[in-house]
């Protein structure tokens, strides 16, 4: 389906990135961006080094606020909302460099994603305080949900420093799927992996999309993973939005080609 077939469709837009810029001192890192990412889509944002992809996640998860533009989560202007406020709305997000507490258990930082749904703060429900032992109980079966969705479960009490490299980052996604989010936001979740350990995490992304409906915005820059599992692709070079469409289309885009080749912008 055609991106103007899927915007026509009501409610169909999960995500809104309207004319987006963001400068640092005098370096302008993105540029008059905007994309409409469809519910239930793995949109992939691509392009060379220092293109302004993570600039511009980081936008959407709220750790930076754009100098120019907006951004709308379903109907909610989350444009200067900050990240915790994002979260209790149903957007979570991965890291490319592992942000896990290494000592506490896998079980223990899953539940730690589960702050945005206690009503009891997470230091009381981690220290078992008056009601908050009634409410750990009924979000731990969640999280016990998502380790053996993510075949953890041998390893639940294990510290998360302890574990392989591979693992933390699985232990990572896990922790932001206990958010139960929408929109997940994935920065490079197959960087530093071996193969085995990115064929793993793409099943994992797979199932999640498929079997849980969640909206994907993925940052990779594994070329072939992105092409096999991505159902539409913006590329950036420079700070500017240079191509998008199918992986198809963007793969023969002769702009992105000159991109990545770093034969373009030579004039």
């Amino acid at each position: 389906m055609a991106m103007s077939e899927i915007d026509a469709v009501e409610g169909s837009v999960k995500l809104s990135v309207t004319d987006v810029s963001k400068s640092f001192g005098g370096v302008r890192a993105v540029r008059g961006i905007s994309v409409d990412v469809p519910r239930g889509m793995i949109f992939s944002i691509i392009g060379p080094n220092g293109a302004g992809k993570t600039t511009l996640l980081n936008m959407i998860s709220g750790f930076y606020h754009p100098d120019e533009g907006s951004i709308y989560f379903e109907d909610t202007d989350i444009t200067v909302m900050t990240p915790a406020n994002r979260a209790s709305l149903g957007i979570a997000r991965t890291f490319q460099n592992i942000a896990l507490f290494k000592g506490l258990t896998v079980l223990e930082n899953l539940m730690l994603g589960r702050h945005v749904h206690m009503k009891s703060g997470v230091m009381s429900s981690m220290l078992y305080w008056g009601a908050a032992q009634k409410e750990e109980v009924e979000h731990r079966g969640r999280v016990e949900e998502i380790i053996d969705f993510l075949k953890l479960s041998d390893l639940r009490k294990q510290p998360t420093g302890a574990l392989a490299y591979g693992l933390q980052k699985r232990v990572e996604l896990g922790r932001a799927l206990a958010v139960d989010p929408t929109l997940l936001l994935l920065d490079e979740p197959m960087a530093g992996m071996n193969q085995e350990e990115k064929e793993d995490m793409v099943r994992y992304v797979l199932d999640v999309n498929d079997e849980w409906g969640t909206t994907m915005v993925l940052i990779e820059h594994d070329m072939g993973v992105v092409m096999d599992i991505s159902d539409h692709v913006v590329v950036l070079d420079q700070g500017s939005k240079i191509a998008e469409g199918s992986p198809d289309h963007v793969r023969a885009d002769q702009g992105v080609i000159d991109a990545y080749l770093g034969t373009g912008n030579k004039e």
